[in-house]
């Protein structure tokens, strides 16, 4: 398939009475699968930093919309906003992330990249997953970067990244994270729930404000081509029961070996789960204090 932009993909869809939460979606691809969905008709929940963002964003393409502050590095900000949804949910896009981040940063004895990433979307559909509709369909971020994942694939002995680091390492280890979380859930939806995962293209974004001297190393794409692929998903009639699949330029794509690997798959669940747990425990335990 040529590559087309978000906009022609989804020429003729009508989205009225469809509700879509996305996450990022103040800039880059997030904000642009946002415009156009929700000119298709969809009323529109979204997520970023601040409560500002979020209602400039939303108010800029829809009169039908739910602005939430989420900061994606905080567990309590995830919290406060996953409280604040109550409706049903038909098409929820897990978007925001971070890329490159030069100096080695944790959020709740987590690496930056795997917090951000996966972690906190993790804890985002989860939790959310009950009010997806019985058609409802999740689509994960992810990227090609998965690939620079080696070795065993995550490191789960040191998520704190407290060995050498490098940028696009942790990275790409958080995007494979991305779609080893959506094999994991697409065994746990109902019969006619679907999550998939996408790489949307090397898009020339906001994504790249950590290392912005390497924009030039890529022949980058315009975010109307790179949130194309999220919207194919996010809606075509052709894949009403393509569930657990990883997405390149609108058609399946072929993920590393690792994305295969039912231990690692396994294994990043309770991981995740353990997190959301232990960090929950603490928080009421200092809230006790």
């Amino acid at each position: 398939m040529a590559r087309k932009t978000a906009e022609e993909i989804t020429e003729g869809i009508n989205l009225n009475g469809k509700t879509v939460l996305i996450t990022g979606c103040n800039s880059g691809i997030g904000y642009e699968t946002m415009r156009v969905l929700a000119a298709k008709g969809a009323r529109i929940i979204g997520f970023a930093r601040t409560i500002e963002k979020a209602s400039e964003a939303c108010k800029s393409v829809s009169k039908n919309y739910l602005p939430i502050a989420c900061e994606m590095s905080s567990f309590k900000s995830i919290g406060n906003a996953i409280s604040k949804i109550t409706e049903p949910i038909d098409i929820l896009i897990a978007n925001a992330g971070v890329m490159a981040i030069k100096n080695k940063t944790t959020y709740h004895n987590v690496e930056a990249h795997m917090f951000i990433n996966h972690i906190a979307h993790f804890s985002i559909v989860t939790k959310l997953k009950h009010l997806l509709t019985p058609k409802g369909r999740i689509i994960v971020v992810s990227s090609a970067a998965h690939s620079f994942a080696k070795g065993k694939g995550l490191n789960f002995d040191d998520l704190e990244w407290n060995r050498k680091y490098t940028p696009y390492s942790a990275y790409g280890h958080s995007k494979l994270a991305n779609i080893l979380f959506v094999k994991g859930l697409s065994t746990r939806l109902s019969n006619q729930q679907t999550v998939n995962a996408i790489h949307p293209g090397i898009v020339d974004s906001d994504l790249w404000r950590h290392v912005p001297e390497d924009r030039k190393k890529y022949n980058l794409v315009g975010v109307e081509y790179g949130a194309a692929t999220s919207v194919f998903v996010a809606t075509s009639s052709e894949l009403d029961n393509v569930t657990g699949e990883y997405f390149m330029n609108c058609k399946i794509g072929k993920p590393s070996q690792f994305s295969s690997d039912l231990e690692l798959i396994q294994k990043l669940w309770n991981v995740s789960e353990e997190i959301l747990k232990t960090t929950a425990n603490n928080s009421n335990r200092c809230a006790r204090l």
